[in-house]
């Protein structure tokens, strides 16, 4: 039985060519925009068509969304043959993939067959319930950091055994040991699997009994893996070992998008296919069909820099199209502005953009804090928008130092005492507080918070608002906490809090201290309360702002890439232990603007910024390395009209840095 030449509609020669392979291993270097869902599904199809039975064909991916269309399109593509419409391959997770096996073969192990299974939030009250059990306070050891070191642990394959035998020197490594095997025997009494254990417990079941691993060998002839780059230690020892000494495997997926390692997924996976699977067939798909030339020469030349890779080339049919725009601002806000206002005339452009919805637009940036700028200028300009990740204000770490705040000029507020009492740990639990508040008495462990508040107030109603905001980061012990755990974001985004209170400040904000305070505190609560209806409002409409990572997969017809500044992306790290790990950070980070560039159907318009406040203190950026790698034929200058500038002067043009803040002889 031959696959019906209507099922080849479509393809060109290299996918076709990775479609009609059959046995053995198969590697397809699938550049972003080129159709590898396609390959997989119609790959599938051609093999039912040629006489395998669709219960013979497993595939698997990482996201439910990506199954089920993977397994949609497979049924429309098969559902004319005769005898296998009520049939289909198994399509799913890797999580899901482990559930099945452990349900049908898990009890070898000791596992029920209607084990629980824990989602991160099931697992982080778990992990709260143990520090206290073992004498920690979750205060100080945060449960969600405790449970991260312990998935990561167990994605690489790392026993709580050998994890505890390393854990001699280091405090907080012997607190996740001792936490570890209490969550481990609570996960054990409850009949409980939590994410990790899906992988590690179906890995353990098929190393160790050879008869159910020959089963399962024998049940899934043909195996398929989509996004190889993004798999852990875990998956790709699954997958090895379900693929059995035939060695029917196809992998699909780029290793210049390769973005997560920070989550455990290895690049070695991809790159090693060829070693690990000998005699492996490669086929490479450069014809892309999501962007311009113009965008794809771009992404391509940044790329190339990379040496840890598998070599291609993307090319398109689709004609050069818009330049890639690069605009030059003084700060964020004009940045931000810029954004708005090119968003207004892509959308105004009608004789180009005749059905272009608001939502087909995205403003990508590297760090989470940048997201404050723009929403403020989204805001302003009255465009809608959407936020994918958690708003600036509804942050933790942002509500804790407002917290402080908050606690400093009213003790009374007793949701703003609490959080700023028990953040970083000072002792003070939920019966002190109760004691506190019921008889207005305070012990001896609070009596130090609260001439920690008094202090706190003096400074806020006497001094410029952003050098209050530092002195109770810095006396709180909050900036310590953070830089101690290497928490980058949340560091940066306090900064960002700071940055923003700046415009509070005498002269600039022409407000005297206390002004400047109920100010800021009101605009802060009316912005979270807007933040929140916006979102609402805008589920299904609206500009799309995220960070990079969260782009993966997606594509807009304009994409905006903002903050292109050295230091900020690429991105620098708290520290790095290595020489090695500082050329994989360096090589991650291009790949993830190589990501950004390639989200883009149509126009990508890049920006950066003179200046930008750091922790509250002006400072003069270098523009990202990328834009210097990006042929100077591809670019052109974005301007924003003089009156349109949120800083201009009367001459219509920005103020001279010099103007604005002292510059050092040596630059």
């Amino acid at each position: 039985m031959e696959l019906n030449s209507k099922h080849f509609d479509g393809l060109n020669a290299k996918q076709q060519e990775a479609v009609e392979h059959k046995d053995g291993p198969l590697l397809v270097v699938a550049g972003a925009g080129t159709g590898k869902t396609r390959v997989i599904t119609h790959r599938i199809a051609h093999l039912i068509a040629n006489g395998i039975k669709p219960s013979e064909i497993l595939a698997v991916t990482f996201t439910n969304k990506a199954a089920t269309e993977m397994r949609e399109r497979v049924q429309k593509l098969i559902q004319d043959l005769p005898f296998t419409i009520h049939y289909l391959p198994f399509v799913g997770t890797f999580h899901g993939l482990g559930v099945h096996i452990l349900r049908e073969s898990g009890q070898t192990l000791g596992i029920s067959r209607w084990f629980a299974i824990y989602d991160r939030d099931d697992s982080v009250s778990l992990i709260r319930k143990c520090l206290k059990q073992e004498g920690f306070d979750p205060k100080q050891f945060a449960p969600g950091g405790v449970l991260s070191v312990i998935s990561k642990s167990k994605g690489n394959l790392v026993s709580r055994e050998d994890f505890s035998a390393e854990a001699s020197g280091s405090f907080y490594a012997e607190v996740v040991a001792r936490v570890w095997r209490e969550y481990e025997k609570e996960l054990h009494e409850q009949k409980a699997l939590d994410f990790d254990d899906l992988l590690i417990k179906t890995v353990e079941l098929l190393t160790n009994f050879e008869l159910l691993r020959k089963r399962y060998q024998s049940q899934w002839k043909y195996i398929h893996v989509d996004e190889y780059q993004d798999t852990n230690k875990a998956q790709y020892e699954m997958i090895r070992l379900l693929t059995g000494e035939q060695n029917n495997i196809c992998v699909v997926g780029d290793s210049d998008q390769t973005i997560y390692t920070w989550r455990g997924a290895t690049i070695e996976n991809i790159m090693g296919f060829e070693e690990d699977f000998p005699g492996a067939k490669v086929v490479i798909l450069e014809e892309n069909y999501r962007s311009t030339s113009n965008i794809l020469n771009a992404a391509n030349q940044v790329i190339s820099k990379n040496e840890n890779r598998k070599d291609k080339n993307l090319f398109t049919s689709s004609g050069e199209g818009e330049k890639i725009s690069i605009y030059e601002a003084f700060d964020p806000a004009e940045e931000a502005h810029f954004v708005t206002e090119t968003v207004t005339k892509i959308v105004n452009a009608k004789s180009k953009n005749a059905n272009l919805k608001l939502e087909e637009i995205a403003v990508l940036y590297r760090a989470n804090f940048q997201s404050r700028a723009l929403e403020e200028a989204f805001l302003e300009a009255g465009i809608p928008y959407t936020v994918l990740g958690t708003r600036f204000f509804e942050r933790a770490e942002v509500k804790d130092i407002l917290a402080y705040v908050k606690a400093a000029l009213n003790m009374e507020d007793k949701i703003s005492f609490a959080r700023a009492a028990g953040t970083p740990r000072r002792g003070v639990g939920e019966k002190t507080l109760e004691e506190y508040f019921s008889t207005g008495q305070a012990p001896d462990k609070l009596s130090s918070f609260l001439n920690l508040l008094i202090t706190f107030k003096d400074k806020l109603t006497t001094l410029p608002l952003p050098d209050a905001l530092r002195y109770i980061i810095s006396v709180s012990g909050y900036e310590a906490m953070l830089k101690k755990a290497e928490e980058q974001e949340r560091l940066e985004n306090i900064q960002e809090l700071v940055n923003l209170s700046s415009k509070y400040n005498p002269p600039a904000g022409g407000l005297a201290p206390e002004e400047a305070l109920e100010k800021f505190l009101t605009d802060a609560g009316l912005a979270s309360d807007q933040d929140t209806l916006l979102h609402e409002n805008a589920k299904r409409h609206g500009v799309r702002l995220m960070t990079v990572h969260a782009a993966k997969g997606l594509e807009f017809e304009h994409v905006f890439i903002v903050g292109l500044e050295q230091d900020l992306f690429p991105h620098r790290p708290l520290s790095l232990d290595s020489a090695r790990d500082e050329f994989d950070n360096s090589e991650e980070e291009r790949r993830l603007f190589y990501v950004a560039l390639t989200r883009a159907k149509k126009q990508v318009h890049l920006s950066w910024c003179q200046t930008r406040q750091m922790y509250g203190e002006a400072r003069v950026q270098m523009q990202s390395e990328y834009l210097k790698d990006i042929p100077v034929d591809l670019i052109e200058s974005a301007l924003m009209d003089p009156e349109d500038r949120p800083r201009g002067t009367s001459k219509g043009y920005l103020p001279d840095i010099t103007d604005i803040i002292d510059i050092p002889d040596w630059i």
